[in-house]
Order: structure tokens, then C-alpha cells, then sequence
């Protein structure tokens, strides 16, 4: 558990280093602890459970980031025993400082996604590394303890992605959408590229649910989307509930004639539902209007430009008799 010779002595007697060292290895917090050249001089019990590898393997040795990463990379602690402070922010998820303005000399916090190669799992730990001083001021050992956060950040993940998803159809909501939209008009930007947009509209709603009741019109929009998420498959497409019986496609790198031919599909799937719609009055079954709009994206133009288009290109389609696709292309 560790390496008794190279543990550093900085004034207190024999016994009672030896008892830090065996409280240590007890601790029920994984823990480690290397010296000034990082190796490690301490390797507890709870840090063998947590990497699946025991301390005589890595006693003495430079190897304690097999217990979290596939490849040799620094450890929280080798930074800060090396004065590498500065490297943390590449490394690591999330980091702050210990100790505020002393960060240096109280240590140092970070969380990252660890690979966990012997346990055959993948971990999100939280990180403390405290270095420890001898009566000159020099560095002789860092201590790292880590803290399972696994559970805590899956549940915060799901929650996340819940917020992003809209709670009757289980596509993604408007502010999804809305994110999305800004991400890949930046994007198109900078690589100067089209970016095409759906807006479909499910015709004659409003009677839809006059009809069936607002159960029925629940049903027919989750039947909807569902229909519209087997045409759109694209891992870069996203499609959203963009309000009320209104949803929203957006296609990146997609000019105006693919847009149509995804637009005409999404029409084609909503029909084949044929879901009953008494009161319709362009056919005996739900259908929708679809308004395809193309625009070459620039820093000088704003992405809800892209939004209008496409709101022009729907109203267009429920003019010209809806069930229709009707398109705009401002790409030039």
C-alpha cells in the first residue's frame, strides 16, 4: 500500500508517519499519494477498488494513469507536483483553485471523464490535488483523492437533454431549436455554406382538435413527429417542435433541391399515416404544408433570416391549396 523508504520525514517521529500512512490507507476515499518525481509512494485500498489495480503494481512507478486513461497522460497530480498548473485547462472537464489567491500552495480541484481501463468502465471523477511541503518551502509529495461523480452527472446529463426535448412529441423543443440554429449558422459562416430550413404546419389543426378533442390532437402530433423522425436521420439534422401543430427541420449543408426532396418526403410520410381528419378540407386524412427556405450563411445576416424565408415559403404552400411543398432559395 506504500512505500515506507521514500515517504518524506519533515520532523515528526517515525510512529507517527507510520500512522498517517496506515490511516491513509484505510480511508474510505480513494487516494493516492506521489513524491517530488512522481512516483507513487501511496496507493490506499478504496483507490484499488475504484481503478482495479493494486498498489504493488504501481508502488515505486511513474504508471498510476493506467488506473484512469488508456494512453500516458498527466494526472492532476503530476501537474501539480511539476509546476504545470497551467496544463489543467486543456486536460480536464471542469477545474477552479483551491485556496483562491494561494491556489498554488493549497492545490488544486478538477473533473474529468476517466476511461477506467482495468474496470472496463468509464467514470466521471472529481479531483483534489494538495501538495505537501517540507520546512523549506520545496514540494515532496502531492495527495490526490477522488470522488465518484458518475451517477450525479448522468442525472444531470438526462436533465439537461429533457429540457432540450419537448415533453407531447419527444423531438427536440424550440429552444433546442433555437440553439441548434445559432450553432450551425456560425458554423455555415465560417465555411461558407448553405443552410436549408423546413417549416411544416399540420393543416387545418385547429379543426383537427374541434373534432377529435385536445386528446386526439395530442395524438395526432405525436403520430406526426413520429412520422417526420423516420425521414430525418441525418445525425446533423435536427427536428423540432417549433410551437403549437408547427415543427421545424433544420438541414446543414443542404441546398435548396435536397431540402425539397426532404420536404416531399416528409409530406409523403405524414400522409401514408392516414390518419381520419373528418373536417379537413384538402382530403379525408391528415396532411401537412411544408415551406422549404435555403440561405448562404454570413456574419452579416442574422439566422432568424433563414427563419422568415422558411415562414414565407410555408404560407406560400397553404395558399397554392396546402398538402404541398413550397420553396425559396436565397443561397445566392
Amino acid at each position: 500500500m506504500a512505500d515506507r523508504q521514500n515517504l518524506p520525514e519533515t520532523g515528526q517521529d517515525r510512529d507517527q508517519l507510520d500512522f498517517s500512512v496506515r490511516l491513509m490507507e484505510q480511508l474510505v476515499v480513494p487516494t493516492f499519494v506521489i513524491d517530488a518525481e512522481c512516483r507513487v509512494i501511496i496507493w490506499n485500498r478504496a483507490c484499488e477498488r475504484l481503478t482495479g489495480i493494486k498498489a504493488s503494481e504501481v508502488i515505486g512507478t511513474r504508471e498510476h494513469w493506467r488506473g484512469f486513461y488508456a494512453e500516458p497522460r498527466p494526472c492532476l497530480a503530476d501537474l501539480v507536483a511539476q509546476g504545470r498548473t497551467r496544463e489543467i485547462d486543456a486536460l480536464y472537464v471542469a477545474h477552479d483553485q483551491v485556496g483562491g489567491d494561494v491556489a498554488s500552495a493549497q492545490g488544486r480541484r478538477a473533473e474529468n471523464w476517466c476511461v477506467m481501463p482495468r474496470m472496463g468502465t468509464r467514470l466521471y471523477l472529481a479531483i483534489d490535488a494538495g501538495p505537501i511541503y517540507d520546512q523549506h518551502g520545496q514540494v515532496v509529495a502531492v495527495v490526490e483523492t477522488l470522488r465518484d461523480m458518475t451517477v450525479q452527472m448522468e442525472a444531470q446529463a438526462e436533465l439537461e437533454r429533457l429540457a432540450l426535448r419537448d415533453g407531447l412529441t419527444s423531438v427536440a423543443n424550440r429552444r433546442s431549436f433555437d440553439r441548434s440554429l445559432n450553432v450551425e449558422w456560425r458554423r455555415a459562416s465560417r465555411e461558407s455554406r448553405t443552410l436549408s430550413l423546413l417549416m411544416v404546419d399540420v393543416d387545418y389543426f385547429k379543426l383537427y382538435n374541434d373534432t377529435y378533442g385536445h386528446q386526439g390532437g395530442d395524438e395526432c402530433l405525436r403520430r406526426v413527429a413520429g412520422a417526420m423522425s423516420g425521414v430525418v436521420k441525418r445525425s446533423s439534422d435536427e427536428l423540432a417542435r417549433y410551437g403549437g401543430e408547427e415543427f421545424a427541420i433544420l438541414l446543414p449543408a443542404t441546398d435548396l433541391r435536397g431540402a425539397g426532396v426532404v420536404a416531399e418526403r416528409i409530406r409523403g410520410a405524414v400522409e401514408t399515416l392516414a390518419l381520419p381528419h373528418a373536417r379537413s378540407q384538402v382530403a379525408r386524412h391528415v396532411t401537412v404544408s411544408v415551406g422549404a427556405a435555403t440561405m448562404r450563411a454570413t456574419v452579416q445576416v442574422e439566422p432568424t433570416q433563414l427563419v422568415g424565408a422558411a415562414d414565407q415559403a410555408l404560407y406560400c404552400a397553404k395558399e397554392q391549396g396546402r398538402n404541398r411543398v413550397a420553396a425559396v432559395d436565397f443561397s445566392d
